[in-house]
């Protein structure tokens, strides 16, 4: 029997990023809500709608297809880290802990890709 969405690693892991991320950029200064922010969001919500069309995927090659268009979100996720640390939108604590959380993603993402292959 399938498990729900909601049991899996990778959901938990990408919720905890979300609500991190969220807190976070409650503190940036205005000018970068109304683009930078924006932007930022939209990668990080289209990576958990990855993550849900993945798992409702049977197709093991749709499935692929979506799970490297989370890493490639992972990725952008991890410039807007770095731009915001550079920018001085967050310190280096935050900055690492943003990675961490990105990096915690990507094993899981690395290890359901790799489940996938092996199919």
């Amino acid at each position: 029997m399938k498990k729900e969405i909601d049991e899996t690693r990778i959901y938990r892991v990408y919720l905890e990023l979300i609500s991190y991320i969220e807190l976070i950029c409650e503190k940036y200064p205005k000018d970068a809500k109304n683009g930078f922010v924006i932007t930022l969001k939209e990668y990080l919500y289209k990576g958990m709608e990855d993550i849900l069309i993945a798992y409702k995927e049977f197709d093991k090659n749709i499935k692929l297809k979506y799970l490297s268009s989370l890493d490639i979100k992972l990725k952008m996720l991890k410039v807007f880290g770095r731009i915001s640390y550079k920018k001085k939108y967050i310190n280096k604590k935050n900055y690492e802990a943003w990675s961490r959380k990105i990096n915690n993603v990507g094993m899981c993402l690395g290890g359901w890709i790799n489940s996938c292959l092996k199919q």
